[in-house]
């Protein structure tokens, strides 16, 4: 996902750099792209809230039980929490630079159909 992210922008951003593109297609194009990076960014949200959960209640239920085991599940949902974060952060941040390459898309688009008068 992050390669294909990653590769995403940069089209993007060299498309918008081009002179001849059609930027009214490629704004009605990010739209759903956008749409579907959000909705990535939705399900690995929910499956960090997910894993965090399990972490803090298995560590509730070490301390309360001192069961060994408990403290173990909770370092694997630690160790399995740490990089959900580091893409869900990735995420997040890719789709604000969508936000503003949308924003940039339109803001084009505008100035051509204002200079084509």
């Amino acid at each position: 996902m992050k390669k294909y992210f990653s590769e995403y922008i940069a089209f993007i951003t060299a498309a918008l750099e081009q002179d001849g593109t059609d930027t009214d297609a490629l704004a009605s194009e990010m739209l759903i792209k956008i749409g579907f990076m959000q909705h990535e960014r939705l399900i690995h949200f929910l499956v960090t809230i997910l894993f965090a959960l399990l972490m803090f209640m298995s560590l509730i239920a070490f301390f309360v039980s001192e069961n060994i085991g408990m403290l173990a599940a909770a370092a694997l949902m630690l160790a399995l929490l740490i990089p959900y974060i580091a893409h869900y952060y990735f995420l997040e941040n890719g789709v604000q630079k969508l936000y503003a390459l949308y924003d940039k898309a339109r803001e084009k688009c505008k100035s051509e159909n204002t200079a084509e008068r």
